[in-house]
């Protein structure tokens, strides 16, 4: 075997190819070191996928919202009763639970059918954009937006009052001070938990719901039971006068003042609040297993029979025991006939305050499905182009990171409004969801009405009914509680929907604006080409945007100076002349009024009046850190890149150098100079691995050797690992596709793409190709070839291929 000379070795080095970098070492900015701190390490796009529930899973899971509101509900109807009809309205309170369940139940049947007939996410929003086009739809977006938004307030408030409940009747410890700021920061801890990529899946989500139904099913069973047996407590006097509560009114003083339909009305509207979440099994039925329909529908039947027994139990209690409410909120009226269902023994204690830890954790929870529907519907209303398009990205862990933040801040500015007082809440409660009952079943109503279907009688009935209840109780709403507060909501309602409708707008107008311009790239240009680079001084920023001129092969290029200060333009000019930048004639223009700005624009409008000329500005940018760039240097190149391009036929491109980088190299090369005169190899690969081009002439530097004779050892599954790849030796490999071109060679086509592993990347090369079925960007595959070199990089030539799809097994196909 010949033996070959160091030339001869050193000129193969040279020329043997290398696999592509795995990855580009380029520093990572102090915010996203700090994401990286705090949310934990960024999701692939891979690893998105819905989980499909199972009826009790998905019960747990979504009905939270809804379940928890008899949490609340009777309270508040006391709290609208009691002050002006006095004891009377214990009484009274079960003819408004009463009215309000057959609501419930007409509203069941009106979902049953959404449910049934659109089984993919939105829930009203679909049914109304389906229905009655995305400009009505806006009415359901924006009630349903609202829902989300006071949907965090309310029971994370209420969930706060249960926490201090307990405190106060078992510790006697009050915390009413403490409260708002309490629910405040709940409202960040699930915003933080949100932002990490929590799924508002699986058995973790749904236990809340179940220890909810079997506490409060516990009280009421057990309080019922005794109330049977004439042994269930009741408030003394004393206690219903006791300082902190609502107070009660003269007995019959609202009835002789005419005002009992009044109150009523009142007390329906606050009690409406325990139809809250009945939306959520339509809003998420996607997430169902298959038949989603007839899956969602039994669950909805199901979270709605609970709801209803629940909120029946609670006002039966509430009835005989003359719970009292409080205006802190606390103790809760729910909360106080539990203490007085079990009693104060060790046993009873225990029990309650399994209760009120029920209570919290699936209010609490109830206010986390707002994060996971509201960005959910914000992107769907964003896709429509009603919203600002930034809510449809996906963040850092996959979350709808835009909407999480929005959602987190109008909350807390919420809750910080009303001092987090779940009374006040509750007065903006029902005008959003009950207009999101109303779009649902006339969405439906419509839908029914265009068809000649079985049964299509009784579902006009339903859903119209449903409707017309639905309006009627946000009429009541917004006259009973316009002054407490509905009146905001009132408001912002309208407000809202020609919003959206203007953005819309907006969007329509630009995209019919630019799909005016011409489809094809090869459109006639203009046939003279100026570039002016705008210098202020002579620096490497300079000469980088010069030599990218350069590479644009204009028709003329000039540097040009915008003279406010004579002084400086003269030290500028000799500089300039002194230098190797004098190839590229630097022109003067006076600024005297020092207006750059305009005096850029003027220049570049004065060159395309001569006539056929396209004008490019290179405006030279020099990045620094962030905060010392904001404290000690401006982004003026930004503002005349702005004015200019306003201007037909100009274009203005800023070239970037980044000092920060340029100084970290400078003090590196500044070490090397003053350590030994042949640096060994640590510091070549170091040198090498941050610079792409130094990288290159390293790799020549540091092989010394001809291509081994045998491939090396392959991994445990028959593959090698790119890095490894010997060159000129068959090997199978793999790894995922990160990119895919098109690339013609000879007139004919070349398809490209390149695969990655951990260790680096290899081309996959098939000719007269346009594109290979399964093969695209994110794929993974398994490819089998004789490696070879492509632009100097290793490469396969038409590899057999085996597709290896997430979660199925590998399809194989092979090229010819």
């Amino acid at each position: 075997m010949a033996t070959a000379t160091p030339t001869q070795s050193a000129d193969t080095a040279a020329q043997r190819p290398e696999a592509l970098s795995p990855a580009v070492d380029l520093p990572e900015s102090l915010g996203y070191r700090l994401k990286k701190t705090f949310l934990g390490p960024p999701l692939v796009t891979s690893e998105l996928h819905n989980e499909k529930l199972s009826k009790p899973i998905a019960l747990g899971v979504l009905a939270p919202d809804c379940i928890s509101s008899s949490a609340y509900g009777t309270e508040q109807m006391l709290t609208q009763l009691l002050p002006y009809v006095g004891v009377a309205g214990f009484a009274l309170v079960m003819p408004v639970t009463g009215i309000i369940l057959a609501l419930l139940l007409l509203l069941t049947l009106a979902y049953r059918d959404v449910v049934m007939t659109y089984t993919k996410a939105g829930g009203s929003y679909i049914v109304a954009r389906e229905n009655f086009g995305p400009r009505i739809a806006q009415i359901a977006a924006v009630a349903l937006l609202i829902d989300y938004i006071v949907t965090v307030a309310v029971q994370t408030a209420a969930g706060t009052d249960a926490v201090a409940s307990m405190l106060q009747l078992l510790l006697h410890v009050d915390i009413d001070h403490d409260k708002l700021w309490i629910t405040v920061g709940v409202v960040c801890l699930l915003c933080y938990g949100n932002l990490r990529g929590i799924r508002e899946a699986g058995r973790a989500f749904s236990v809340p719901t179940y220890l909810f139904v079997l506490a409060t099913g516990l009280t009421v069973v057990v309080g019922l039971v005794r109330l049977a047996l004439g042994d269930l407590p009741r408030l003394t006097d004393a206690q219903l006068h006791a300082s902190g509560t609502i107070g009660l009114g003269h007995p019959g003083g609202g009835l002789l003042m005419g005002a009992s339909v009044f109150i009523m009305m009142r007390a329906f509207a606050n009690g409406g609040s325990s139809l809250t979440g009945l939306e959520a099994i339509s809003n998420g039925v996607s997430a169902f297993k298959s038949p989603q329909g007839s899956n969602a529908r039994r669950t909805l039947v199901v979270m709605s029979c609970i709801l209803g027994v629940l909120v029946l139990g609670v006002s039966t209690l509430a009835w005989q025991t003359h719970a009292m409410p409080y205006t802190s909120g606390s103790p809760t009226v729910l909360a106080q006939e539990a203490h007085l269902v079990f009693g104060q023994s060790g046993f009873g204690n225990v029990m309650f305050a399994f209760v009120q830890i029920a209570t919290a954790l699936i209010l609490y929870t109830g206010g986390n499905t707002s994060f996971n529907g509201f960005p959910f519907l914000a992107s769907f209303v964003a896709e429509d182009s009603f919203l600002p398009r930034q809510l449809t990205i996906r963040g850092h862990r996959l979350a709808f990171s835009n909407g999480i933040i929005v959602l987190t801040v109008v909350s807390l500015a919420l809750l910080i409004a009303t001092g987090g007082n779940l009374t006040k809440l509750v007065s903006l409660y029902a005008i959003g969801v009950f207009t999101g009952f109303v779009m649902a079943a006339s969405g439906l109503f419509r839908y029914h009405w265009n068809r000649r279907e079985r049964h299509r009688t009784a579902r006009l009935v339903i859903n119209g009914a449903a409707a017309i209840a639905s309006a009627a109780v946000v009429l009541i709403f917004a006259i009973t509680k316009f002054t407490e507060g509905a009146w905001l909501v009132v408001v912002i309602f309208p407000i809202g929907v020609v919003a959206l409708i203007r953005t819309n707008s907006r969007y329509r107008t630009e995209s019919e604006v630019l799909r005016a311009a011409p489809a094809a790239s090869s459109v006639p240009t203009w046939t003279r080409s100026v570039v002016y680079v705008l210098v202020d001084r002579l620096d490497l920023a300079v000469i980088k945007a010069l030599r990218y001129a350069h590479a644009l092969r204009p028709t003329e290029l000039r540097a040009v100076y915008f003279m406010v200060d004579d002084h400086n333009a003269e030290r500028l000019r000799a500089e300039w002349e002194a230098s190797r930048a004098a190839d590229v004639s630097l022109e003067i223009i006076e600024c005297p009024d020092r207006r750059v700005r305009r005096a850029a624009a003027e220049l570049a409008a004065r060159t395309v009046a001569e006539g056929d000329t396209e004008v490019t500005l290179l405006i030279p940018r020099r990045t620094y850190g962030p905060i010392i760039g904001r404290l000690l240097h401006s982004r003026f190149g930004d503002s005349i890149a702005q004015a200019v391009s306003r201007l037909p036929h100009v274009a203005a491109t800023i070239v970037p150098f980044d000092v920060a980088t340029a100084i970290e190299e400078a003090e590196e090369v500044a070490g090397v100079r003053r350590g030994p005169d042949e640096p060994g190899e640590s510091a070549v690969r170091a040198e090498g691995n941050r610079h792409p081009a130094v990288r290159r002439a390293a790799s020549a530097l540091l092989t010394h050797a001809e291509p081994p004779a045998e491939p090396p050892a392959g991994r445990a599954d028959g593959t090698t690992a790119i890095g490894e790849l010997a060159w000129r030796h068959r090997a199978v490999v793999r790894g995922r596709v990160r990119s895919v071109q098109v690339t013609p060679v000879s007139g004919s086509p070349r398809l490209e793409c390149e695969l990655y592993d951990e260790s680096g990347g290899v081309v996959l090369v098939f000719y007269g190709r346009r594109s290979v079925p399964g093969i695209e960007a994110g794929t993974e595959l398994r490819a089998d070839g004789m490696v070879g070199a492509t632009d100097g990089y290793l490469s396969m030539a038409n590899p057999t291929y085996a597709l290896l799809p997430a979660g199925a097994e590998e399809a194989a196909g092979a090229v010819d």
